[in-house]
């Protein structure tokens, strides 16, 4: 179930990440509101996946997921680059966090 709750997370992560975008510096009440609130689950949620898998690897799939969920949202949101070292890049973080799935003590 730990997973799980990372993933939830991560994804909650993508969201306060995102959202950033559209509080204008905290200026907007809503967009700064649902932000803020979606940094709390994200937190709560990688907190209670920490109490079984390695702080570490958490950690470290927490920021993997959440930062190639937020390039690739980046991307089709915001018409980030497509350039080909930027698609390549975001796949290497791919491949660190499976890796650090299949080879984390807690499964």
């Amino acid at each position: 179930m730990a997973w799980v709750y990372l993933m939830v997370a991560a994804v909650f992560e993508m969201g306060w990440a995102i959202g950033l975008k559209y509080t204008d510096g905290f200026s907007r009440f809503w967009p700064s509101t649902i932000t803020i609130v979606a940094m709390i689950v994200s937190f709560q949620f990688l907190a209670m996946a920490m109490k079984t898998i390695p702080v570490g690897t958490a950690y470290a799939v927490w920021t993997g997921t959440g930062a190639v969920g937020v390039s690739i949202l980046g991307i089709m949101l915001f018409g980030e680059s497509r350039e080909l070292a930027r698609i390549l890049s975001i796949m290497l973080i791919v491949a660190g966090v499976i890796g650090l799935k299949i080879f984390s003590t807690q499964q």
